[in-house]
């Protein structure tokens, strides 16, 4: 497991962390494939302003590292602002967020909220905070790219997000999706990119425990319990047929790049 730095989350089970290999290797492997996402999907083009939603987490910090790296290479001209949506939990360190981003030289923007004001205002006692505070800290993103110049906002979802996203649509909300790699907004305004959408989780878990990121917890009352039941359980079945069928993870994200609608049942892909 990922060792967690004092205050930090209990991390969700990351099968496989790539321990074994150095950093620089596990540098490349990152930079190829996020690299292979953008070329594909699109991702950076000339001129954009992306905001980078960084929690304090293992993910947006890789996140943040490998865009700043691309950036400086890159055949095109970008900048990054890096934007951290305060919840308003008690004891939430943001400021080691900041000087972690202001050490590197780069652009820092705290949003204050009271996301954990309206979450014990709006739910029972036994209800899901997840469902509630990921909308939230979604919508208070939508509306600030604009008001700081953004065009895109790019997130650390990586590859075994998307896979756990298609497996809870598929058994729980009987749909067949997962998470774009790129995604317009329904307000038109703004576009949500997915760089590390090639990326495995045991990968980014290597690279931030051998560069020692100082992850931070959010102080959600619901971080480290099973609030959120239906994706750690799916988490952990996917861990253990990894463990017992390797490469299993990297044939389903194959498959989300292999659609076949005409053997499917949506009616709207009908045959002429």
């Amino acid at each position: 497991m990922l060792k967690p730095i004092t205050g930090a989350c209990p991390d969700h089970l990351v099968a496989g962390i790539r321990d074994d290999l150095s950093e620089r290797t596990l540098l490349r492997r990152i930079q190829r494939k996020m690299g292979q996402a953008i070329a594909d999907f699109q991702l950076i083009e000339q001129g954009d302003r992306i905001l980078v939603a960084l929690s304090g987490g293992k993910d947006s910090y890789t996140l943040l590292e490998m865009l700043e790296g691309f950036r400086r290479k890159a055949p095109v001209s970008f900048s990054l602002l890096s934007v951290n949506i305060d919840q308003g939990f008690e004891g939430y360190q943001w400021q080691t967020v900041r000087d972690f981003v202001e050490s590197r030289g780069m652009a820092f923007h705290r949003h204050a909220t009271d996301i954990a004001g309206l979450l014990k205002a709006k739910l029972g006692p036994d209800e899901s905070m997840c469902p509630l505070c990921s909308r939230l800290r979604r919508g208070a993103l939508y509306q600030l790219a604009p008001k700081l110049g953004c065009n895109k906002i790019a997130l650390g979802h990586h590859a075994d997000d998307l896979i756990e996203t298609l497996l809870l649509n598929l058994f729980f909300t009987g749909q067949l999706k997962s998470m774009p790699p790129k995604l317009h907004s329904d307000d038109g305004r703004n576009i949500v990119i997915r760089p590390l959408a090639y990326v495995s989780e045991a990968e980014i878990a290597g690279l931030a425990g051998k560069r020692q990121f100082p992850i931070v917890c959010c102080c959600c009352p619901a971080c480290g319990t099973k609030d959120n039941q239906q994706r750690r359980a799916l988490k952990e079945m996917l861990a253990q047929m990894e463990q017992a069928h390797p490469g299993l993870k990297s044939s389903a994200l194959t498959a989300l790049k292999n659609v076949a609608v005409s053997h499917l049942l949506d009616r709207n892909y009908l045959p002429d």
